[in-house]
């Protein structure tokens, strides 16, 4: 698609990177007094009201012709993606901390793959097979270490599952629509993500018996500032500059910007949370972010 600028599309699918990265690091810090499923239903209840007037702004309509199949679709994508799978991110990234819940997140790319290659009947390149064999290798250098005073093995364990599990999740949210990604509109598609996401968050909290007292976390907090700015950075703001990068190029090469965002997150990490940046995790975000770019390009 011609830009009205050079590289536009490119540079805002990079600005998203940093705007993700900066989100994960407000999440983090809210994440210290708020339960995940907590910060999950406010962050995806927030982006769900501001995209209503966003849709309104771009000349959509939020009850779009698409037929019922494609509702049901989104809706169970959002279900899975945005209810179970950025709940247990949030989990996983308060029990790793954020530098390390990045790499183990980066195994996302390489469930796509496979599900893509089983489900759509995409072929798998040498090259992708290789890029999901560095992200695996990542996550292991990343996480098999000496025993740190930082992280306890419980929470290694529960960390890394946590992770790998928000990956299977997230993956299956896209690849089940993949194939309507091109038919409708993407703010359209967004927003009727959402509501499934939302809608299940708030059924969670209402039917499960520690409901009040999540719900009481994320009123009696005193980190506001995190999980309002965390939330209209990471749930809004880049999720509408990801979606314009996406117009203005292709989607391989948007895709392939946006995972930069775990080196965004392993920087600001150390310098905000001042979280251990050791060689380990320095070759394990290198691994994980060359094995993304494969993956992406292969």
């Amino acid at each position: 698609m011609e830009t009205p600028v050079p590289y536009l599309g490119e540079g805002l699918s990079l600005l998203s990177a940093v705007l993700w990265a900066l989100a994960v690091i407000m999440f983090r810090k809210s994440g210290e007094k708020v339960h995940p499923l907590a910060l999950n239903t406010f962050k995806s209840l927030l982006a769900f009201v501001l995209f209503i007037p966003t849709i309104w702004i771009f000349g959509e309509n939020l009850f779009y012709p698409a037929p019922t199949s494609a509702y049901i679709i989104l809706l169970f994508s959002g279900v899975i993606g945005i209810g179970f799978g950025d709940t247990l991110f949030f989990n996983s990234l308060n029990l790793l901390g954020a530098g390390l819940a990045a790499i183990v997140v980066c195994m996302y790319s390489p469930f796509i793959i496979c599900l893509s290659t089983l489900f759509l009947k995409e072929s798998l390149t040498m090259l992708q097979i290789i890029g999901v064999i560095l992200i695996i290798f990542a996550v292991l250098i990343a996480t098999v270490e000496k025993r740190t005073k930082s992280i306890s093995r419980r929470n290694l364990v529960l960390g890394l599952m946590c992770g790998a599990l928000a990956s299977v999740c997230m993956a299956i949210g896209i690849v089940i629509i993949k194939p309507t990604l091109a038919r409708f509109p993407l703010i359209w598609l967004t927003e009727v993500r959402l509501i499934g996401g939302v809608g299940t968050l708030l059924l969670i909290l209402l039917f499960h018996k520690k409901g009040s007292k999540m719900i009481d976390s994320l009123i009696s907090t005193k980190s506001w500032s995190y999980t309002i700015s965390g939330s209209l950075i990471g749930a809004y703001l880049a999720m509408l500059v990801w979606l314009a990068g996406m117009k203005y190029t292709q989607a391989s090469v948007a895709s392939a910007l946006n995972q930069t965002n775990t080196i965004f997150i392993f920087i600001f990490a150390g310098i905000i949370l001042k979280e251990s940046i050791n060689v380990r995790r320095a070759l394990g975000i290198i691994f994980a972010l060359i094995g993304s770019f494969f993956v992406s390009f292969g």
